[in-house]
């Protein structure tokens, strides 16, 4: 199924969260907290200002962001559950540097 979002609506895929504990316990899936990262999935083309001109987000997709744990609406589209919401909501997009690139290797 395809889908685009309209306006200024997004489509994330929040990450998944961790099955061990730092310490190597295995955590079950009530206490698990919701992870704040996710991938942006679908953008929508943005909003319109009074004079009528596109306003585009700021934003593509496959941006890596940071997000709110109890934000967006939660919809299953073929066995998958992602997030609708909207621009403003996204609190930051994840930016990777020379410096955490060298780290990561």
């Amino acid at each position: 199924m395809t889908f685009r979002p309209l306006h200024d609506r997004v489509v994330i895929r929040r990450a998944k969260g961790d099955l061990k504990s730092k310490g190597g316990f295995i955590i079950p899936d009530t206490p698990k907290e919701t992870p704040q990262e996710g991938e942006m999935i679908a953008v929508g083309p943005g909003l319109r200002d009074e004079n009528g001109p596109l306003m585009p987000l700021d934003m593509e997709t496959g941006d890596p962001i940071l997000l709110g744990k109890r934000t967006g609406t939660k919809i299953g589209i073929d066995g998958e559950y992602l997030l609708i919401m909207k621009e403003c909501d996204i609190m930051d997009i994840v930016e990777k540097t020379e410096a955490t690139a060298d780290t990561a290797a």
